[in-house]
């Protein structure tokens, strides 16, 4: 399995590794949502605006994450986030989120080891590629 990445260009003209995924909100509904592929997070986390775009009753009323910004305000929720494979298949990943509540917290949201441990992840900038490897696929490295 094969789920595509891209180099984004974040609105601070920073360009960092990304894959699109869809979340399912409260009423069945799927949002898009890039999301920072981030090799040192702990866990996925939404933004403040994925979360009041889901409408996501939280599980965990108040938490606080940190990074390297400091803690912020944080809630957990339970959704589904589905991305699309080479193939143009979905692949769905049930589970329990965290996201911030305060929008300065976080611009983007962060796909983390939680689900990234499921993959090898590959973030090559020189050869211009993101991907999460799952299943059949596998990579070489080897001395040119």
């Amino acid at each position: 399995m094969l789920l595509r990445g891209l180099w984004h260009l974040c609105d601070d003209r920073v360009i960092r590794p990304v894959i699109r995924g869809e979340v399912e909100a409260g009423d069945g509904s799927w949002v898009q949502v890039p999301f920072l592929v981030d090799t040192a997070a702990d866990r996925t986390v939404f933004s403040a605006d994925i979360l009041a775009a889901l409408r996501l009753p939280p599980l965990v009323a108040s938490d606080r994450l940190c990074g390297v910004g400091g803690s912020a305000a944080s809630v957990v929720v339970e959704s589904q986030i589905q991305f699309v494979r080479e193939d143009a298949s979905p692949i769905r990943l049930r589970g329990q989120y965290a996201a911030f509540t305060e929008l300065e917290a976080l611009d983007m949201s962060v796909l983390g080891r939680d689900i990234t441990n499921l993959f090898a992840v590959i973030v090559d900038r020189p050869r211009d590629f993101v991907g999460l490897l799952g299943q059949r696929h596998q990579y070489v490295i080897q001395e040119q």
